[in-house]
């Protein structure tokens, strides 16, 4: 049995131009039910075509069209694509023609998708936050916005395996509609899933802090990047995985930020300690730079000056009575020798 490999056409957008007589259809057609009431009683040799229109005339009610700023409408007849409806404006199109959204009733917890409950519809929430109405009515027009993202809180093992939970917040808009609704069976949830995977594949090349060793630009040389430090290149590395993923789909990622970036509760506590820690002997260590450097200046102005006279044994005995005053966690309590030094 021979192999067969299927290529799907891929949709060009089309913008319809020139439709913009929807006020004079609408009057149009008013007028057109006026005459053909009062022609069916004083015309009565053309009533059958009046009382046709007015059984028939509400279709062209169906081809007007009504869209605001940043709207679109993608136009299909008899299942074949005629062309994207854009701009704001009164249109009119074929009655027969029907608008296409597949993402109509998908509802993301985004800007642009947030409607008002209502007790008729059935809500279905998944594990990346979409929430899909049940009820079949909602608008078939396409936002052309720029819309915000916020997806659910994921938990994911950095380079060094330990599990953090980070949140992006994803800026996007549709650039070609006609891809954005052929394309991909659900456009809005296709986003929500890829940015989801992007934010894995990104995520599990860095640590969370600065670590040694560890190449986060696959350039084969160790790096100081991290997932705290680094913020501003991680979003942008997500913001370009995801923009390859959906660059199919006809959207265009405007920007990428993380919003939430955490360990992971089970482990918090921990690196909460190693921190701590860390920032402890840092602190430690610059005491003692600080405390030699200060007991090195004494020992050469004394000798410079020749104050004091002392032997290795008693300049050991200072040095070490020095470090112990200077690197104490408490204030030293001072003695007063009244005998002789020797």
């Amino acid at each position: 049995m021979s192999e067969k490999n299927i290529n799907y056409e891929n949709p060009v957008e089309k913008v319809i131009e020139g439709h913009r007589n929807g006020a004079f259809m609408l009057v149009l057609t008013i007028a057109l039910y006026i005459v053909s009431f009062f022609g069916m009683i004083f015309i009565p040799a053309l009533s059958l075509i009046f009382v046709l229109y007015l059984v028939l005339g509400w279709i062209l009610f169906l081809g007007l069209k009504v869209l605001k700023p940043g709207e679109a409408l993608v136009i299909t007849l008899f299942g074949k694509y005629k062309g994207t409806l854009k701009g704001d404006g009164f249109f009119f199109v074929n009655p027969f023609s029907t608008a296409f959204n597949p993402a109509a009733a998908t509802k993301l917890g985004q800007s642009g998708d947030i409607v008002e409950p209502k007790s008729h519809i059935a809500i279905a929430s998944s594990s990346s936050g979409v929430k899909v109405g049940a009820d079949g009515t909602a608008s078939k027009k396409i936002s052309l916005k720029v819309m915000t993202l916020n997806n659910s809180k994921q938990k994911v093992n950095d380079v060094l395996g330990n599990p953090v939970e980070v949140a992006v917040a994803v800026m996007w808009r549709v650039a070609d509609t006609a891809k954005a609704v052929f394309n991909v069976d659900n456009y809005k949830e296709y986003l929500s899933l890829q940015c989801d995977s992007a934010v894995r594949n990104v995520v599990k090349l860095y640590p969370y802090d600065i670590a040694e060793n560890v190449d986060t630009t696959g350039d084969g040389i160790a790096d100081d990047g991290s997932l705290r430090g680094s913020t501003e290149v991680v979003a942008d590395r997500i913001r370009d995985e995801i923009q390859n993923k959906v660059e199919y789909a006809g959207i265009e990622i405007v920007d990428a930020r993380i919003t939430y970036l955490a360990y992971a509760p089970e482990i918090a506590a921990s690196m909460l300690q190693r921190q701590q820690a860390a920032a402890v002997v840092d602190a430690r260590k610059l005491i003692v730079d600080g405390a030699v450097g200060m007991v090195e200046m004494a020992l050469e102005r004394l000798d410079k000056t020749g104050m004091v006279d002392l032997d290795d044994e008693r300049k050991a005995a200072m040095v070490s009575n020095l470090l112990v005053v200077l690197c104490g966690n408490h204030d030293a309590q001072p003695i007063v020798n009244t005998g002789s030094l020797y």
